[in-house]
């Protein structure tokens, strides 16, 4: 649902000013722009965009204005609140928010307004930010698409299931917007919408108030314009909640003080080519190679150990037993639900209990395995996708080059560095030792610097 009242036209565009958050927290903190001035620019945005884009599933300007005053007022006081006073962010709508409908995007959710924040928009609202509206999201974060198009090419897809924050991020309606991973949900929308996209180490992020899909894949990450952006709502993010079990206790690891600290010398680079690769699309090889011939200094051979060709089977494995356990409580309801999401559920009815800890107990060998890699290198290097976002709307494109990553929680950036055959952007894919994200940020700084 989008409330639209008459939008105070202003003389600049969003996209004309190319404003990245970071930037706009330095206009503020200067007494050059207001939170209101910079919300009133991204609704006029989306007043003008989305009924092509669909990226919302909604928002009421009038909340996000009051917001964004209430804000102005506390900092014309001297109270800053956070690091993100004043700037608006999306949240994909199976983020919980007590003043805004969370739908799961799902029929059978019309209408819920859930009692209390997430732990992430909690945090998100200490540390200042104006919650702009939820962004479109497929059904319970599985595969049954929605309406949300590629700002690129609006007959193509943005990727899915976070599909409207990667969309609403791409399109300049907001400058940052949330988003979860299970399979390929955070980094293959980055790499379709040419966004910088991260999602970080397992368990890094409080998912308490988040729907669940699995708890044992489930991760939140972070769209942006840059990766300074990145690194400032990771550091507002990444913080211990004991509500949620699976979380992992990371030494202190600020974001934004490794991108201050760059790399000194030159970072080790392996290339992960593994079973992903025989998905990639007709032309996309080559211009990977030309991208990393401008890395060539720091690329060294690597190892992969064989139980690596396994991680796609294991992640199916509990991918589809949890979706049968979870979403799956809803079947009950099946004509309120997508056919799409009735029969990725059903897939997983037929998975044995046996079959899911066998999965489990490998998914962590598999993850050691890497461990093993990751310490003689800094990152390895791979594409964000197989090629550019499909045409159609009703597929979101293949998972298949951020499963492994997700399955062993490692973090993973998409930098927007190349363009396939027909235009639209390739990601170049960074993954990272598990808990060591500021490492991975600062080796995605050099790559990005060497590459510009």
């Amino acid at each position: 649902m989008v409330n639209q009242p008459e939008l105070i036209a202003l003389d600049r565009e969003v996209e004309q000013m190319g404003l990245s958050a970071s930037d706009a927290v330095r206009k503020m903190s200067e007494g050059q722009l207001t939170s209101e001035e910079l919300v009133l620019d991204y609704l006029k945005r989306i007043e003008a965009h989305e009924p092509e884009v669909a990226a919302w599933a909604y928002i009421d300007p009038r909340i996000a204005l009051e917001q964004a005053k209430t804000l102005d007022e506390k900092r014309l006081k001297g109270n800053i609140l956070g690091p993100l006073h004043g700037i608006p962010i999306g949240l994909k709508d199976i983020i919980d928010t007590a003043d805004m409908p969370t739908e799961n995007g799902s029929d059978l959710f019309a209408g819920r307004i859930p009692e209390r924040d997430a732990t992430v928009t909690r945090l998100l609202r200490e540390a200042g930010a104006v919650i702009l509206g939820k962004t479109v999201t497929t059904e319970f974060a599985l595969s049954g698409a929605r309406a949300t198009r590629n700002p690129y090419d609006l007959k193509r897809t943005p990727g899915g299931s976070s599909s409207g924050s990667a969309a609403a991020v791409s399109d300049h309606m907001v400058p940052l917007a949330l988003g979860s991973q299970t399979g390929g949900s955070m980094l293959r929308p980055a790499s379709f919408c040419g966004v910088h996209g991260f999602k970080p180490s397992y368990g890094s992020v409080s998912r308490t108030g988040v729907f669940i899909l699995s708890r044992r894949l489930d991760h939140l990450g972070v769209y942006a314009q840059n990766l300074n952006d990145l690194a400032l709502v990771g550091d507002v993010l990444m913080v211990r909640d004991y509500d949620d079990v699976e979380m992992c206790q990371y030494a202190d690891q600020s974001l934004v003080g490794a991108l201050a600290q760059q790399f000194s010398g030159t970072p080790r680079l392996a290339i992960f080519k593994g079973r992903p690769w025989d998905f990639v699309e007709k032309g996309v090889s080559s211009i990977f190679q030309d991208t990393i011939v401008q890395l060539e200094s720091a690329i060294q051979d690597a190892h992969i150990p064989p139980i690596v060709e396994e991680a796609l089977s294991v992640h199916e494995v509990i991918m589809d037993a949890s979706a049968a356990a979870n979403p799956g409580r809803y079947l009950a309801h099946a004509e309120k639900l997508l056919p799409e999401t009735v029969k990725r559920i059903s897939v997983g009815d037929e998975i044995l209990a046996s079959d899911y800890i066998v999965a489990i107990d490998k998914a962590e060998r598999i993850r050691y395995a890497l461990d093993q890699v990751l310490e003689k290198v800094d990152a390895l290097v791979t594409l964000s996708a197989p090629g550019e976002a499909p045409l159609g709307l009703k597929s979101t494109g293949n998972p298949v080059f951020q499963k492994i990553w997700t399955l062993t929680g490692m973090p993973a950036i998409s930098l927007p560095m190349m363009k396939g055959p027909n235009g639209m952007p390739i990601g170049l894919q960074l993954i990272g030792r598990r808990g060591h994200d500021a490492e991975l940020f600062r080796t995605a700084q050099w790559v990005e610097g060497k590459c510009s």
